[in-house]
């Protein structure tokens, strides 16, 4: 399984902001921080926040931060949000499987893909922002404290 670059940069930006504390963040400095283009961040951004995940302040001195509660969020119930209800194949696409009549694979990659989510389910944010992960995070771009 492969996981949307969406939800790949979620994680780190919320692995980021976990380990910064609640400190604000700039959309430019998480762009940077997490090597990827401003306006693809924005929009990830903007989706955590809706999750809840995130505060953001408006302004010039304005940016990011954990939401309070937020690092205890589950890694597994994130993934499965960001990712959407897609399965690993499509056996319903344009042309459809011929083999969707009495194929057993959907079934059985469905039960692999759960798998792999509830592997991910005790593992909270908070947890992958923790040391010694955290030094490297802190590491990432430019780092100034709001406070």
């Amino acid at each position: 399984m492969r996981l949307n670059r969406s939800t790949d940069i979620g994680l780190r930006v919320l692995m980021l902001a976990a380990a910064r504390e609640g400190d604000l963040l700039t959309i430019d400095a998480l762009a940077e921080a997490v090597a990827v283009p401003r306006s693809h961040l924005a929009k990830v951004v903007q989706r955590l926040q809706h999750l809840g995940l995130l505060d953001t302040l408006r302004g010039r001195s304005g940016g990011v931060r954990l939401a309070a509660g937020a690092s205890g969020a589950s890694i597994g119930e994130l993934v499965r949000e960001l990712e959407g209800a897609s399965e690993v194949v499509d056996c319903d696409g344009e042309p459809g499987c011929p083999l969707s009549g009495g194929c057993r694979l959907r079934g059985a990659l469905r039960v692999a893909q759960e798998a792999f989510y509830a592997s991910l389910d005790p593992i909270t944010v908070g947890e992958l922002a923790a040391p010694p992960v955290r030094q490297v995070l802190l590491s990432l771009g430019r780092y100034t404290p709001s406070h």
